[in-house]
């Protein structure tokens, strides 16, 4: 209603409520909106200081235990993080997307999303329309897509050197990166075992057996043409830990006493009916170990049992007495990769334990690791296409870190298979796609023109986190480095050991372009898909 000065009396408005029914559905959408860029913002600035080589670590706690994590992996620490927020969720869930399809620049990822999420929030703060933002945004990963591509050098799969190279510098950034020239040509040997550098356009990891084992240093690790069992070998009967000329049966059924399908009770009179019993099961398992000798096997490995014992202490020492070598409690996910490194298939029935089911190896043996026993098989014949990477050191915490970063390191030497180039690291593709952006930014006409500019500025994020995490001053270094972009310098980067912008291609500092190429297309389309929402309900 508005009030008439000329006569004193109120008259309504009748489009009144419909502008204030707009208003209130633009003001919740702002909301919206704002409350998702600070949400996802606030998961971005929690790992932001664990980028680069000079990143901090996080000590993480999780609830109800007491082990403690020490990492900087992105997505380590965003998977143990309790997030609430279903926006905050959605870049977890981008930084497990970057970890299966390059798995490195977990961190990075995340670090793009946030800042491109700012830039967003400038964007919305002039009156811009998402749409139109979205739209700039898409012209922006096309572009940035052709400049990558041109920044990029072809490598060879057989140059062993290059690939350590770039396995080494994703590796500098962990908790262990001073065992780098350790574990790096360790992931380059494993992938190059398993593939033909030839014509190889993927790497299946499950062909690479990460085995882990407390006990020595990470000097003793090593790359094994075998299988390695972490659990060691069964020998309270006293069976034996050192054969010559094994062969090997790898079974899935059980040797101890049969039971029910459902659970039923045996009641027993008298004595005789103890001992017939007794000398039942005596029987029965005799029975099963006789036909397991008979094949010529001496060497046997069981799946683990979940609805009663896979081994008895009465089987263990018939077994022993037979010269049978018994490894136990081999996990069911495990069976395939053993099934394929020895060129067998398991046996679910004795009444199908014959000589051809059985693998040969020249030696299997029981070693002691200082804190545990473990068996090594090696000298396969008619081995498969698989690999043993064995992992070993002196407390839990540097284990668990290596095993994670090795499995980086993998996948990085993945990429390379999946596409065979790499780019200079040190923040030097960031700097370039936000040079060569802006330029592009220019060509454009209209409200796009301020979106490319907005989507240059927050690449600069990377080289700008590099440099603090590295102590270093980030507005002079980051000028620095962008002098020398515009001059030509394309491979320039942050050398953070030295704190001075050198060439990444001189200093060894390279990563495979699917990385790069990986996170900025994922963090975009995240971000485009962020901007969109306008309510949650």
């Amino acid at each position: 209603q508005i009030y008439n000065m000329a006569d004193g009396k109120k008259q309504s408005y009748k489009g009144n409520k419909n502008r204030e029914t707009t208003f209130n559905k633009d003001v919740k959408a702002k909301d919206v909106r704002t409350s998702n860029i600070v949400a996802a913002k606030a998961v971005a600035d929690a790992v932001r200081t664990s980028l680069g080589p000079r990143g901090m670590d996080k000590m993480i706690r999780t609830e109800g235990q007491e082990d403690v994590l020490i990492t900087n992996d992105g997505a380590t620490i965003l998977k143990q993080l309790e997030v609430g927020h279903p926006t905050a969720k959605m870049l977890v869930e981008l930084s497990a997307a970057q970890d299966i399809e390059a798995g490195d620049g977990t961190t990075s990822i995340v670090v793009i999303a946030g800042a491109l999420l700012s830039a967003c929030q400038n964007l919305l703060g002039r009156g811009i329309h998402p749409t139109v933002i979205s739209q700039a945004f898409r012209l922006c990963i096309d572009k940035a897509q052709e400049i990558l591509a041109n920044m990029s050098t072809p490598i060879d799969l057989k140059d062993r050197n290059f690939l350590i190279k770039s396995a080494i510098t994703s590796l500098s950034s962990k908790v262990v990166s001073q065992h780098s020239n350790i574990l790096a040509p360790m992931a380059v040997d494993a992938v190059s075992k398993i593939i033909d550098p030839e014509n190889a356009t993927n790497v299946d990891l499950n062909d690479i057996k990460i085995v882990k084992q407390l006990g020595g240093t990470m000097a003793d690790s090593e790359l094994v043409d075998g299988l390695v069992f972490a659990q060691g070998a069964s020998h309270k009967a006293g069976g034996p830990t050192y054969v010559k000329n094994a062969k090997i049966g790898l079974i899935q059924f059980c040797i101890s006493p049969p039971k029910t399908d459902m659970d039923n009770n045996v009641i027993v009179n008298d004595y005789n009916q103890i001992d017939r019993i007794i000398k039942e099961e005596r029987a029965y398992i005799l029975n099963i170990c006789k036909k397991i000798k008979k094949s010529g096997c001496n060497v046997l490995l069981i799946q683990k049992s979940i609805l009663r014992d896979a081994v008895t202490v009465q089987s263990l020492h018939y077994l022993a007495k037979m010269k049978i070598m018994v490894i136990r409690d081999i996990e069911r996910e495990d069976m395939d990769f053993v099934a394929n490194t020895l060129n067998i298939r398991p046996i679910s029935n004795v009444e199908n334990f014959t000589k051809d089911k059985l693998g040969e190896a020249e030696l299997c043996q029981e070693l002691n690791s200082g804190h545990g026993n473990y068996v090594k098989v090696t000298g396969i014949k008619n081995k498969g296409r698989t690999v043993t990477a064995f992992l070993r050191a002196s407390n839990k915490l540097v284990l668990e870190e290596a095993d994670r970063s090795m499995h980086d390191a993998l996948c990085v030497i993945r990429s390379l298979v999946k596409k065979k180039a790499v780019i200079a690291g040190g923040g030097a593709p960031e700097i370039e796609l936000s040079l060569k952006l802006s330029n592009y930014a220019k060509e454009l006409t209209g409200v796009e023109q301020y979106c490319v500019r907005e989507y240059a500025q927050a690449l600069e994020i990377i080289p700008t986190t590099l440099a603090e995490n590295s102590g270093l001053r980030p507005i002079s270094i980051v000028t620095e480095l962008r002098n020398r972009h515009v001059n030509g310098e394309q491979n320039a980067g942050i050398n953070v050991k030295k704190g001075i912008i050198s060439d990444m291609y001189e200093e060894d500092v390279v990563q495979p372009l699917l990385v790069s190429h990986s996170a900025l297309t994922l963090a975009t389309e995240t971000v485009r898909m962020i901007l969109k929402i306008d309510d949650i309900c």
